[in-house]
């Protein structure tokens, strides 16, 4: 791999791309994993289109090499043709999967750095947000990738953020259930307050795996949010522990994890800790207000969280207020 280049750290306070517009075009970009259907990317571009945006497919999305959607310098070169495009308003990941970090030391940031866009997407882009962060200095967003199902709530969340230039409140959709006690949306305090920073964060098992490499911001000051998939608790609790031996926990002024997806006891019989119970060891001592169960992750409805934006969480209300525009 090419070694990473040498570049200033970003002026304090990231820059805010242009917010989207009816009639805009966007990027579509497979950074990781391929998508093996052509249904699926008419499905993908037809989504797009619904959001009143005109899709731009990259070179690679429809190639294969191994499981990625090309060599690791061609989707790279989706990436730094997408940001080079002055057509392009925007840049959204049509999936995850695994593949994003493996792109970095080929990413042009001169050129990524001189064209702030909107890059919209979530899980194994948590590789991206991050590197940007570092070495763009602009906002990206955290949220549904393009081949998601798009809920209304997501649609919504990510229009007022995007296009709206608004600073919501997020809070959990509430389920409509047949109890006493509503089991759908609920959140847990590990240390309840509120606390004000700039948001960082994403796919616990990808920040974690960026541990001591040049790719990541300082977390200092920082709202930290974490989601994760199919990770047992024992693994949450191993990557925890490095982002604490390597000072990020100690930094950071407040932390919302998300949804873990997949993340339960092995079964019945099941003996160790609960994911909320490692949650519980590793967030209540940092003596910040901290909770769990916030809508971002592996789930149908997402908040879209400015990576980079200044927010406010409520750990009592299990709240995240955007405290400025994410767009200008």
């Amino acid at each position: 791999m090419l070694a990473p280049r040498a570049l200033a750290a970003p002026a304090a306070g990231p820059v805010k791309p242009a917010r989207l517009r009816p009639g805009d075009t966007v990027g579509l970009i497979e950074p990781a994993g391929f998508t093996d259907d052509l249904f699926d990317l008419d499905l993908v571009k037809e989504t797009i289109a619904a959001m009143g945006l005109k899709p731009k497919l990259g070179q690679h999305p429809v190639q294969r090499f191994g499981y990625f959607a090309g060599k690791d310098e061609e989707r790279a070169a989706d990436v730094n043709a997408m940001f080079a495009d002055p057509e392009v308003r925007a840049v959204f990941a049509v999936r995850g999967g695994w593949g994003c970090a493996r792109l970095l030391p080929h990413l042009d940031f001169r050129t990524i750095r001189a064209n702030p866009k909107l890059l919209i997407g979530f899980s194994d882009i948590t590789a991206l947000h991050l590197a940007f962060a570092a070495r763009a200095g602009f906002v990206t967003i955290h949220g549904p990738n393009a081949g998601a199902s798009w809920s209304r709530f997501s649609w919504d969340a990510f229009r007022a953020v995007t296009f709206d230039g608004a600073t919501p409140t997020f809070s959990n959709p509430q389920g409509q259930e047949d109890r006493l006690v509503q089991r759908s949306g609920r959140v847990r305090t590990f240390r309840g307050g509120k606390a004000s920073g700039r948001l960082l964060g994403g796919n616990l098992t990808v920040l974690s795996t960026l541990m001591g490499t040049p790719w990541l911001p300082d977390f200092g000051g920082a709202i930290l949010f974490l989601e994760d998939v199919d990770e047992p608790p024992y693994r949450v609790d191993r990557m925890l522990t490095q982002l604490a031996l390597a000072g990020v926990l100690g930094k950071v002024a407040g932390v919302v994890f998300g949804q873990c997806t997949g993340c339960g006891p092995a079964g019945p019989s099941y003996g160790g800790f609960t994911l909320s119970e490692v949650l519980q060891q590793h967030l209540a001592p940092l003596g910040i207000p901290a909770f769990q169960g916030a809508a971002f992750g592996h789930v149908a409805n997402q908040f879209s969280l400015p990576i980079g934006g200044l927010a406010e969480i409520d750990a009592d209300a299990g709240t995240v207020r955007l405290l400025e525009p994410a767009v200008r």
